[in-house]
């Protein structure tokens, strides 16, 4: 602590942030590391020790006992949830002044290693994008930084974290920008980009300069095929339309099951079938899509028993479309059985198999086009229309694979995907479940000022409450010692019954002779609308614009009085909080 102090006194903020940001990347990328290193020796011992000898049967029991492993560190050693992390991040920058707890600087590596190394059918991207931001905030908190600041350092966790696990600095970047929607400044494009960078370099030294997927079939892009591009991207934008609302509803009816070993057993059960029919569906799915940019799409069915089918192109067509399908059941079973992963890899699994099997579908109608190329880019558009994200789409694929000499037909099918999806879902999967409460931190800056704001931070209490059995003569002592015109009436349990008004008095409140003969409850009128102290700052703002009123009493569940909010007070505030997330 002593160390921390010493900084903080001889290092100004902006060189602390910018050496924070160094520290951040450094974690962010070890973390990242440290992941696939675990991922890898669960692996191993699985391969070496369970299926050596063709035992092909623990392909379908391992991935149950990875979600029962994940389940119980995760019900009796973290004691949290810990699941949808990027939604996690996105409610910690928006409801929780940008603090993440500290345990998820470890926890997610723990439980999504043992959930993918065991055959889990998601990625390890988003716990460990989790684990960046979590960093930097736990970082940002132990120097005692503003909430801003603290934002900024969960962006530069999160550049890290991808820039250390797909050794893409630039995705790195935009992914913050797009998906956290964070806004890019003067004073946040350096540490984000030292955090990217540096998770990035390390990575390279850690694992070698080798692109994630090396690419050495990639035909040039030619202006003809733009047509059947755009056509990509349609069909991109409906598939992310079905990973988007499938995996929603499909998360629902997982949440019905209350108890953890239904839940395993169902999530374990259903996972094992999927893998034992498809064999793609085990793990993450990037050896499928090696095989793809490899042209060797017979090796996903050979161990399956679709295998008696034959290797024609009808049958593998068939039979990724159904792997396609059943991509987001396997998914979501893995995680709602109890296990720990992200829909990263899933999406890039599944965005593979749309370019593959348009170019197989266009070819059967005497269109050629590059297989290798279709499905390259088929991973941008999906990306793109499943995390709303064009720009991290590009980047991504693009520092992945060494492609950037598809630039083009990557923009032109992430933006159709993007503009495709637009249409039926306005939130990614990620900023949904938030953006149905109002809980979304998002680039329209009034919104986001709005969503900063809290009933409490703008909750005045210093109203006088009067019973509504007092009469005019108790009413006036109490109007006498107030300094303000409004006073709530408050029975003896403390619910609202209503307000006065001091002008609705003012005619009869200096006639002695009615002190008696009215009473507080003949005397009040019943407020326009009673807010609820849990309502978004965003719909108390809508509540004022229609009822034209000024002032409004809050209430909680039980009707039990609270205080007022005005809308002058909520200005007032407002107009803070803007330009303190404004200054440059």
């Amino acid at each position: 602590m002593s160390m921390v102090k010493w900084i903080q006194q001889h290092i100004a903020q902006k060189q602390l942030v910018l050496l924070l940001s160094l520290m951040v990347g450094v974690l962010s990328a070890l973390a990242a590391y440290v992941l696939k290193l675990f991922i890898h020796l669960i692996q191993y011992l699985i391969n070496t020790y369970l299926i050596a000898g063709e035992h092909y049967w623990w392909f379908i029991i391992c991935p149950m006992i990875g979600i029962a492993l994940a389940a119980l560190f995760v019900r009796y050693v973290v004691r949290d949830d810990i699941s949808h992390g990027i939604t996690k991040i996105l409610f910690a920058i928006s409801q929780r002044k940008s603090i993440i707890k500290s345990h998820n600087m470890w926890s997610s590596i723990i439980g999504s290693g043992i959930t993918i190394g065991f055959g889990g059918s998601v990625g390890a991207e988003a716990p460990i994008v989790l684990t960046g931001a979590a960093i930097g905030s736990n970082l940002a908190k132990l120097f005692h930084l503003d909430q801003k600041t603290m934002m900024l350092m969960i962006g530069c966790g999160a550049a890290g974290a991808i820039g250390g696990i797909f050794k893409a600095p630039i995705a790195g970047l935009v992914f913050t920008l797009e998906v956290l929607m964070m806004d890019l400044t003067m004073n946040s494009v350096a540490p984000l980009l030292i955090s990217s960078v540096t998770a990035s370099a390390i990575a390279y030294f850690t694992t070698g300069f080798t692109p994630m997927f090396e690419l050495t079939t990639i035909e040039a892009f030619t202006l003809r095929r733009i047509p059947w591009y755009l056509l990509l991207g349609v069909a991109c934008g409906f598939v992310s339309l079905y990973f988007t609302r499938g995996m929603n509803r499909l998360e629902q009816r997982f949440k019905r099951l209350k108890n953890m070993w239904v839940k395993i057993l169902v999530g374990g059960t259903v996972l094992g079938v999927l893998i034992y029919l498809f064999p793609p569906l085990y793990g993450e799915g990037y050896d499928v899509i090696l095989q793809l940019f490899n042209n060797d799409p017979y090796s996903g069915i050979a161990f399956s028993p679709f295998a008696r089918f034959g290797n024609s192109m009808w049958v593998i067509i068939t039979y990724f479309s159904m792997v396609l399908l059943l991509k987001i059941v396997a998914s979501v079973a893995t995680n709602g059985g109890g296990g720990v992963g992200g829909i990263f890899a899933p999406s890039l699994f599944m965005g593979a198999l749309v370019g593959f099997l348009c170019a197989q579908l266009l070819s059967l109608v005497g269109v050629q086009v590059p297989v290798v190329n279709f499905a390259l880019v088929g991973m941008a558009g999906l990306m793109s229309g499943v995390m709303h994200a064009p720009l991290t789409g590009i980047f991504l694929i693009a520092e992945l694979t060494g492609g950037y000499h598809l630039l083009m037909p990557l923009m032109i099918v992430a933006v159709v995907s993007y503009l495709t999806i637009m249409l039926f879902e306005p939130h990614s999967l990620y900023a949904m479940r938030l953006a149905q409460k109002g809980e979304l931190l998002t680039h329209n800056k009034d919104r986001s000022v709005l969503t900063l704001l809290k009933m409490d931070s703008v909750l005045e209490t210093d109203l006088s409450t009067v019973s509504p059995d007092m009469n005019l003569g108790q009413l006036v002592k109490v109007i006498a010692d107030s300094k303000r015109n409004i006073f709530p009436v408050v029975d003896a349990n403390g619910e609202l019954q209503g307000i006065l008004l001091l002008d609705e008095v003012r005619n009869i409140m200096f006639q002695p002779r009615l002190y008696k003969r009215f009473t507080v409850a003949q005397l009040m009128n019943y407020p326009q609308v009673v807010l609820r102290h849990d309502l978004p700052m965003e719909k108390v703002m809508e509540i004022f614009e229609d009822t034209g009123a000024w002032n409004l009493p809050v209430v909680d569940e039980q009707n039990k009085y609270l205080g007022f909010v005005s809308k002058s007070k909520i200005f007032n505030s407002y107009r803070h909080v803007l330009v303190h997330f404004s200054d440059e």
